[in-house]
């Protein structure tokens, strides 16, 4: 398991928070610059597809945010989704760290957004 801040911490009882009270396939969670959090679920309907990671981007672009610290993405999957991945670091830039876990809010693995990532 990966060593977390306690705001790390804090964001993935966010995202296994949000993921569980929706039961939705994926939760996610992020920290502005401000020290903001937001937290998402996937949206899955018919007319409309957004990954948690997506939804979070969102709401801190639409709040003024101007970049990240970290995030969080809770889910069964192996990976985290490469577009996820390049929409953080459109956003936040290269090196933010991305801790990827379970369902059950367990980070497996702490990944960064790629160099030549470059922020908005």
């Amino acid at each position: 398991m990966t060593e977390l801040t306690a705001e790390d911490k804090k964001l993935v009882t966010l995202a296994r928070a949000t993921r569980a009270r929706t039961g939705a396939a994926e939760g996610a969670a992020v920290r502005d610059s401000d020290g903001r959090t937001y937290a998402a679920a996937t949206v899955d309907l018919s007319s409309l597809q957004v990954s948690a990671v997506g939804v979070c981007i969102a709401m801190a672009v639409a709040s003024g945010s101007r970049g990240l610290e970290a995030a969080v993405v809770l889910t069964e999957a192996t990976e985290v989704a490469s577009g996820d991945l390049a929409a953080l670091g459109e956003f936040a830039g290269a090196g933010l760290p991305v801790h990827r876990g379970d369902g059950r809010g367990r980070v497996l693995e702490t990944l960064t957004t790629p160099v030549g990532a470059e922020p908005a």
